[in-house]
């Protein structure tokens, strides 16, 4: 069930975050939040509670000896005490009543999720323009640098989920990857691709019909690296980085492709993946133009 207006403002440009309370009996509400959000201490929840930060959808105010309110949404803000820092900032490079285009460093992430909050580039733009209908209207791995489009009304912000949707947007990407010069370029790269059965933060290839579609062009060969332009028809996860590693060259400092380097290593910002959403090109439908954006990010040179 999609959630109503909230009624807490943006906190330092974050969004209040919901649930809908199930319909179960419990001695009050603090007892549930500490049970579901275990996470999260008691002594945190008290004073969110006591500082009025946690409301429902009709915006009545619940502290620390409420009862619980069965099938009410309860909207709360998110905290995050160790969000590691992103050094990296985004670019605006075309603003319009209705559309951001945003160049996105590496490492930074689109949108708020894991242990990441403030330092994403939606939490970045929402509390730079104290906006908090900003939304993306796509989404780049947080490795991966490029444009990245966000809608700022919802009025609109449906049209431009269409060109999406009925795939008028032509993206471009460029990668560095290893060499093959055995194969025949441009080549076009189909597959079925879904989750992992094994790591859910991944996406593999298997049997079955294809639900994705690549175009693979060879821009210029230097020894055991190429720089390659990549054309997705479709859009899904890690779509590329996938299709890249399946024909043998994966995408140079990849830490998923081919296969998962060992998690909780130290990430290592001085390499990043050499992935970049160069171009977006699309007509606005709504200003009634043409439009072709290039990112002013670059990958590494070859030599």
């Amino acid at each position: 069930m999609p959630p109503p207006i909230s009624p807490l403002p943006l906190k330092n440009g974050v969004s209040a975050s919901h649930i809908w309370l199930p319909a179960e009996p419990w001695p009050s509400l603090l007892a549930f939040l500490c049970h579901r959000f275990n996470q999260v201490s008691e002594q945190e929840w008290r004073q969110r509670l006591t500082a009025g930060e946690v409301r429902d959808q009709f915006g009545r105010v619940y502290g620390v000896h409420a009862d619980y309110p069965a099938n009410v949404c309860l909207f709360y803000y998110r905290v995050i005490d160790d969000e590691p820092a992103i050094p990296f900032n985004e670019r605006i490079i075309y603003e319009s009543e209705h559309l951001l285009v945003v160049d996105k460093p590496h490492f930074l992430p689109v949108t708020p999720s894991g242990r990441f909050l403030h330092e994403t580039v939606l939490t970045r733009l929402r509390h730079r323009f104290n906006n908090p209908s900003i939304t993306p209207l796509h989404r780049l791995d947080r490795e991966t640098a490029g444009l990245v489009l966000f809608s700022k009304q919802p009025e609109t912000r449906s049209i431009y989920h269409r060109l999406f949707s009925e795939r008028r947007i032509h993206k471009t990407y460029e990668a560095i990857a290893a060499t093959r010069l055995d194969l025949s370029y441009p080549l076009t790269h189909r597959s079925r691709l879904s989750e992992h059965p094994e790591y859910f933060f991944m996406t593999h290839e298997h049997d079955g019909k294809a639900n994705s579609e690549t175009t693979i062009t060879l821009i210029k060969s230097a020894g055991a690296l190429s720089r390659y332009r990549l054309e997705p028809v479709t859009g899904q996860k890690h779509q590329l980085r996938v299709h890249m590693a399946s024909l043998g060259m994966p995408i140079l400092n990849d830490t998923l492709y081919p296969e998962p380097l060992p998690q909780g290593r130290t990430e290592n910002m001085s390499q990043p993946l050499q992935l970049l959403a160069s171009s977006l090109a699309f007509f606005d439908p709504v200003d009634e133009k043409e439009h072709c954006f290039h990112s002013d990010l670059r990958l590494m040179d070859l030599a």
